[in-house]
């Protein structure tokens, strides 16, 4: 995903230390049941459609704008997936974050899926018995849109106790 514009204004002032920020993932599955994948620019692994909202916007309007934005494809936010604070990701200039993930479940209504930015080299549309390798994170986001089973999220109880504490 493409640093937006008020990330770079922040880590102007706050350097690379850690950022926790808001991210969305999408599961965008057509008419057969494919999933929508994009191969990445920057290290070449396939995944699923992600974002980080605009200041005020709301989840299910960062989902649509990135698949269109990065895919062509058009869509519908269906359902919420998981809501989950992800491990913290290190990037190689150094910069931290960590994201508060909402996944959420799309079906496609339009487009031709395409690369449609310079984020992604490829996009395609795979069955899912069939899926190029893949993140845990971007499987279980899969299965669970596969699933009837209720949104995802960690109970007090479900978080281990070696886990990063929140900060007071």
């Amino acid at each position: 995903m493409a640093t937006p514009d008020f990330i770079r204004d922040l880590r102007g002032s706050i350097g690379h230390q850690l950022l926790f920020l808001p991210g969305v993932t999408s599961v965008v599955r057509d008419d057969l049941g494919r999933v929508l994948l994009v191969r990445r620019a920057d290290d070449g692994r396939w995944t699923l459609i992600g974002g980080i909202p605009e200041p005020g916007e709301q989840p299910a309007v960062t989902s649509v704008r990135e698949v269109e934005e990065e895919t062509a494809v058009r869509c519908v936010v269906e359902r919420v997936l998981a809501v989950e604070a992800l491990s913290p990701t290190h990037y190689p200039n150094g910069d931290v974050c960590q994201f508060l993930d909402v996944s959420l479940a799309c079906r496609a209504v339009g487009g031709e899926a395409r690369v449609n930015d310079d984020e992604s080299v490829e996009v395609g549309w795979f069955a899912p018995d069939a899926l190029p390798p893949l993140s845990a994170h971007a499987l279980e986001r899969i299965r669970l849109a596969g699933s009837d089973e209720p949104t995802r999220f960690l109970q007090p109880e479900d978080v281990p106790a070696d886990a990063a504490q929140p900060l007071r």
